[in-house]
């Protein structure tokens, strides 16, 4: 790995990180509040819910600091 594709992962991973909060809060998800675990197929879908919730969470960023 080069040095740019260092720094483009610690880029990813720090955007990712800093939208974390706000990619949750869009998921809307539940906690489990049982002391059962959740399914296979029940943690593919929440994962699921949370790639989407996280693309869209930076399209929101990215449109709120677009200048108009």
């Amino acid at each position: 790995m080069s040095s740019a594709d260092d720094e483009q992962l610690k880029r990813r991973y720090r955007e990712f990180l800093d939208l974390l909060p706000l990619t949750i809060e869009i998921a809307g998800l539940a906690k489990n509040t049982s002391a059962r675990s959740f399914g296979s197929e029940q943690m593919e879908a929440r994962a699921q819910v949370l790639a989407t919730a996280f693309k869209l969470a930076r399209q929101v960023v990215r449109d709120a600091i677009k200048s108009p």
